[in-house]
């Protein structure tokens, strides 16, 4: 079977049963081997499905006359139909209600073929006559929650930080396709090098401003393992905001270093780069699977300096007033990186939002005793929720006074009076961070 949205189709219900939506696409797409162009536009719909889920619905929903629940599946198969309707000019109107109402007829809704193509079709009417065919409530939050597909609370979030016309930049950004960034291993390559390597081969590379290291690739490239320089170790994919971090940290050569969280390896093996691999880096993580990428990605870069040290840093006694550096990169949200991962907005809420920031806070007072007395502790999320971040800072802080902030030599990001950086995805065109340096300057009493 090769026909792309079919296999949309199938990935989006493994979705709705409560898969990721990486996990469904990766598992169809090992399964049915498809030519670039179809994988790309597989991909594009179902991550665009899942992400414009609540636009999807409510388009449903004002143009479905009888108000009778629809299956599930059929359900599914509008969303991919008004997906490509709206979002997707590229596509023919024609191909993208025919296949929708083939779609529905292969699928177990033969009879209820003219209903999707009654359905789509009103939808295309009421686009002649308006530019937003939708019936969009004035309420600010409702609003953008409806037209960008966000839910609530989240909106409510960012426009208490932001206000309206910000947010509504933010939730552009968002819904953008994510780039991909290299950080080139500077123990093996240059920036030069490999951005004549890709040239070289046809493959359009930019620079990223105040990142040393970094390169952003421009249009389809295939599969990652297939570009220039890669089975070499000359780079690594990691995006710019997460390069920042390791930079915050500058760790040193000779340096002890206990990354806590530390798999896959992105900011591990950016640490040792930069150490120029002379030192020691304990690389802690309480996952087996992922600490093994963990390992490979360094056996590729071709680095010696790091201990893969399997388990939870709440129950490491061993390393008790030993490191130069501590790094916290803890598990958060994400709600900084929701371009990256489709589902996430539908999977975080205020409660595991609330779980996540109690966790973060017992990771911080631990792995703070890691550190010696003049060292330095960085604590970094990829969420932009200050119940992960500032808070969690503000509190640890108010309990030890013996650690303080050294604000960031950084000049380009959004640093906060009181020393910690925040980086806005649609102000800085990369994730959404937050990163904090903390020194400890005695110890405690």
């Amino acid at each position: 079977m090769t026909n792309p949205r079919q296999l949309a189709f199938i990935a989006l219900k493994e979705v709705h049963k409560g898969a990721y939506a990486d996990v469904a696409l990766d598992r169809v797409l090992q399964k049915f081997k498809l030519p670039d162009n179809d994988r790309r536009l597989m991909t594009e719909l179902v991550y665009g499905s899942v992400r414009r889920q609540r636009t999807l619905d409510v388009i449903i929903e004002q143009l479905a006359t009888k108000k009778t629940p629809q299956p599930k599946d059929l359900r599914t198969i509008l969303h991919l139909g008004f997906y490509q309707l709206r979002y997707q000019q590229r596509i023919p109107i024609s191909a993208a209600v025919n296949t929708t109402v083939e779609l529905a007829k292969e699928n177990g809704f033969p009879g209820l073929t003219g209903f999707v193509n009654g359905l789509l079709r009103q939808y295309l009417r009421l686009v002649e006559k308006s530019s937003e065919p939708l019936q969009i409530p004035e309420n600010p939050v409702e609003k953008l929650g409806i037209l960008h597909s966000f839910p609530n609370w989240i909106i409510e979030l960012w426009l208490s930080q932001l206000g309206f016309e910000e947010t509504e930049k933010l939730c552009n950004w968002m819904n953008q396709t994510p780039t991909i960034d290299l950080r080139v291993n500077i123990l093996r390559s240059s920036l030069k090098e490999v951005e004549s390597a890709f040239v070289s081969a046809g493959i359009l590379v930019k620079p990223i401003p105040h990142l040393p290291q970094a390169l952003r690739l421009i249009g389809n490239n295939g599969a990652i393992q297939n570009l220039p320089g890669f089975h070499e170790g000359w780079w690594t994919v990691q995006d710019s905001s997460a390069q920042l971090v390791a930079h915050l940290l500058d760790p040193q050569p000779g340096h002890v270093v206990i990354d806590v969280c530390a798999a896959p390896g992105g900011k591990t093996t950016h640490i040792a780069e930069l150490m120029g691999d002379k030192g020691k880096i304990y690389a802690c993580d309480k996952t087996a699977s992922r600490l093994r990428k963990l390992k490979e990605n360094a056996q590729r870069l071709n680095l010696q300096s790091i201990e893969i040290c399997p388990g939870d840093s709440r129950n490491l006694p061993q390393f008790y007033n030993t490191a130069d550096r501590v790094l916290l990169d803890a598990p958060c949200s994400g709600l900084g990186t929701m371009h990256r991962h489709a589902d996430a907005r539908w999977r975080q809420t205020p409660a595991s939002v609330q779980e996540l920031s109690q966790l973060q806070r017992e990771l911080l007072s631990h792995n703070a005793t890691f550190v010696k007395t003049g060292g330095v502790l960085v604590y970094a999320t990829c969420t932009l929720h200050p119940a992960e971040n500032e808070q969690v800072i503000s509190e640890f802080l108010a309990a030890n006074p013996h650690w303080q902030i050294e604000p960031p030599s950084f000049d380009f990001a959004d640093i906060s009076p009181l020393g910690w950086l925040k980086v806005w995805p649609h102000q800085q065109d990369m994730d959404g961070f937050f990163m904090v340096r903390l020194r400890k300057t005695k110890d405690s009493e």
